[in-house]
């Protein structure tokens, strides 16, 4: 039986996942190593039930003397709890050898993921701001939050006032509440109860008359009738675009974002931000394609097919999956219908010969079957490159795409040899082919299940062995991945892949 060979450096190697590392930081340092990242985990000792932390070579930097927890934070910079008995739960700032940066209290530490400057400890009903050195940036007051990427709101005698990162206050400005910017612009109620857009040294930048509740698509603005509850569209002039008389109006938040739209009776206007014009569609829900064209769902052939802005059917409602995809950086349109398939350009001509099948969507080509060979499809000028040595391609359901997921995984496959291995969109091996079978997952997994002598073992695309091949079973459950072996279970944790070619 093939053993896993464990190796570690000082640093680990760019292309080694966090998730691998783990695996072997526990096995060299014979404790559970709970999380990895930026060349440090947390790691956990079964007999003392303590915590400490681990380097990447697998060196215990510290470990806690108290009962109770470390949590990473990032890089050289943890927090370190304290539970001991008959006593409140106390906190740290700790760096990697355990010295305190802001000392152990009864904090309550405010850490958000996108901020590595600052942090807030919340303490006896009070809140300060500290950098990550220990030092205070601003003293303890009533509340302060955290308001952009750049800014805090803080909270003096029952009014809130801005703040900079330095701890400066801004201006003299009172506001009612902690509002949150993005792009530098905040909604707010004014001191006159009206809706106001703020910039972010909290100035006037427009007023409105209406009741503004959105400002996600400026400078278009999505107001509320305060009588009716109904919504209505508006520009930044408070020119009116669309009445209040809708039940919901939602802009786009991925993609282009070129449109804003508005529903009523189950049916959709699209506002086209481009050309500041209304069009009405009679269907429920749109998606956007490219050349403002929209794929649809039909709820009585049960079938999508595609219209334009003004309605007007472009494909016919036949179709049971329908995806815009760009490769080679151009825009193209997946048509399925059974076995069927369509591969159409923006001008709508289909690029695919007779017979071929699509097996993978990647960013600079196509992985393709036709007459049981497989190929790397090229969309720029549709020269095809055999993929030799490999007569069977596990499919993908097409369910797995979504926003998150634009492209396909890395492809399972069968050589001549029978033997399973990965390549990736390139038509490169990136799992060997040595193994029975390989069972991939058609959720966002980056786990992939491969058996071997008669035995299963857990692996991923980066070909990183997260368990030895021994068990005699598995079990896919929503979040975890349960192996067996002698009526004994195992859990491997999924880390939810996303489909990211520099990965790979």
């Amino acid at each position: 039986m093939k053993k896993l060979i464990f190796v570690l450096c000082s640093t680990v190697c760019i292309a080694q996942t966090n998730q691998y590392t783990k695996v072997l930081l526990s096995k060299k340092t014979g404790k559970e190593v709970s999380s990895y990242s930026d060349g440090f985990g947390t790691v956990y000792d079964p007999v003392s039930k303590k915590q400490g932390i681990v380097d990447a070579s697998g060196t215990i930097t510290f470990e806690s003397p108290y009962k109770g927890g470390v949590s990473h934070i990032f890089k050289k910079r943890f927090i370190l709890y304290s539970d001991e008995s008959n006593s409140k739960r106390k906190s740290a700032i700790i760096d990697e050898k355990g010295n305190e940066i802001i000392p152990l209290d009864d904090h309550e530490f405010n850490t958000p993921w996108w901020n590595r400057e600052r942090i807030i400890s919340s303490k006896q009903g009070k809140d300060a701001v500290y950098d990550y050195n220990g030092k205070q940036i601003i003293p303890y007051s009533d509340r302060i939050g955290f308001t952009g990427k750049d800014k805090f709101f803080v909270l003096r005698d029952k009014k809130w006032f801005l703040y900079d990162f330095n701890g400066k206050q801004i201006n003299d400005r009172a506001f009612k509440d902690d509002y949150s910017f993005e792009n530098d612009k905040a909604l707010i109620i004014n001191e006159n109860n009206q809706s106001e857009i703020i910039g972010s040294d909290g100035q006037t930048l427009h007023t409105f008359s209406k009741q503004v509740v959105s400002i996600n698509a400026y400078p278009f603005l999505i107001t509320k009738n305060k009588a009716t509850g109904k919504f209505g569209l508006i520009d930044i002039d408070e020119n009116v675009i669309a009445d209040e008389v809708f039940n919901d109006i939602s802009p786009e938040y991925f993609g282009n974002k070129e449109y804003i739209y508005l529903k009523k009776r189950n049916k959709i206007t699209v506002f086209s931000k481009k050309e500041k014009m209304l069009y009405p569609v009679d269907f429920e829900y749109v998606t956007p394609l490219f050349n403002n064209l929209f794929s649809v769902y039909d709820n009585k052939s049960k079938k999508y097919g595609v219209i334009d802005l003004q309605g007007n059917s472009v494909i016919p409602f036949e179709f049971d999956f329908i995806k815009e995809f760009t490769i080679s950086g151009k825009d193209f349109m997946y048509l399925k219908k059974e076995k069927e398939e369509k591969f159409l350009n923006t001008d709508l001509k289909n690029i695919l010969n007779e017979n071929d099948q699509i097996m993978g969507f990647y960013p600079e080509n196509l992985i393709i079957s036709n007459k049981e060979k497989y190929y790397k499809f090229s969309v720029v000028n549709q020269s095809l490159v055999e993929l030799k040595g490999i007569n069977l391609v596990k499919n993908q359901d097409i369910g797995y795409f979504n926003i998150l997921n634009e492209y396909s995984k890395p492809l399972v496959c069968k050589n001549e040899s029978h033997f399973y291995g990965v390549l990736d969109g390139r038509g490169i091996e990136i799992v060997p082919f040595i193994y029975e079978d390989i069972i991939a997952f058609e959720n966002f997994e980056n786990e992939i299940v491969v058996k071997k002598d008669g035995k299963y073992g857990v692996s991923n695309f980066q070909n990183e062995p997260l368990t030895e091949i021994v068990y005699d079973s598995y079990f896919w459950m929503k979040e975890v991945l349960k192996v067996n072996k002698d009526k004994k279970t195992d859990f491997i944790y999924f880390t939810r892949f996303r489909n990211d070619a520099s990965e790979l």
